[in-house]
């Protein structure tokens, strides 16, 4: 039997981005709020094409927090991978998928599924490092809206993967380097 934890309350298919927007303390991201960015972050969360001009580009200090979000192909819903820095390693902390859609679920042995009290679920304490710091991702069409959410200073932050780079295979890494030349619009 699966305990039921209600860390999140407000999580809806439709309400997910507002959330974010609105930027509640509650959040997937709860804690990364207090990692300030400053200039001087000793590591960045960097996005590259495939012939490795980088697109975007933000300051991920220790302790960071930062997911993936997108719209589940068939149902529609929003799914979150989140990810922290954990010491300079890009970790996979925790994912939120609201339903046992096609592709999705959880795996015996890694993390805790958790009720997220509105029929979806959390899987908690993956805490599992990602090989090289870095991993390919093909970012979906639109619909699908591969993007970047992550809190800086309390105030809730997205970059859309999907319209910068719709159908293409981009790699996201955490680096200690930063480069100059990004243009995250």
């Amino acid at each position: 039997m699966h305990q039921q934890r209600r860390r999140l309350p407000w999580i809806t298919t439709r309400g997910l981005a507002a959330a974010f927007v609105l930027g509640l303390t509650c959040s997937p991201l709860a804690g990364a709020e207090t990692s300030s960015a400053p200039a001087n972050a000793s590591a960045y969360l960097l996005v590259t094409d495939e012939q490795g001009e980088p697109l975007f580009q933000t300051a991920m200090p220790e302790g960071a927090r930062w997911c993936l979000q997108w719209h589940h192909s068939v149902k529609k819903f929003a799914v979150l991978d989140c990810y922290r820095n954990h010491a300079g390693v890009m970790e996979l902390e925790r994912s939120h998928q609201p339903d046992f859609a096609a592709g999705l679920g959880h795996t015996q042995g890694r993390g805790e599924q958790l009720s997220d009290g509105k029929g979806g679920y959390w899987i908690e304490g993956i805490d599992e490092p990602v090989p090289g710091n870095q991993y390919a991702l093909r970012v979906g069409a639109l619909a699908v809206d591969h993007r970047l959410v992550w809190q800086r200073d309390g105030e809730a932050k997205s970059f859309s993967l999907s319209r910068r780079a719709a159908g293409e295979r981009v790699t996201l890494q955490l680096t200690e380097t930063a480069l100059s030349s990004v243009n995250n619009k």
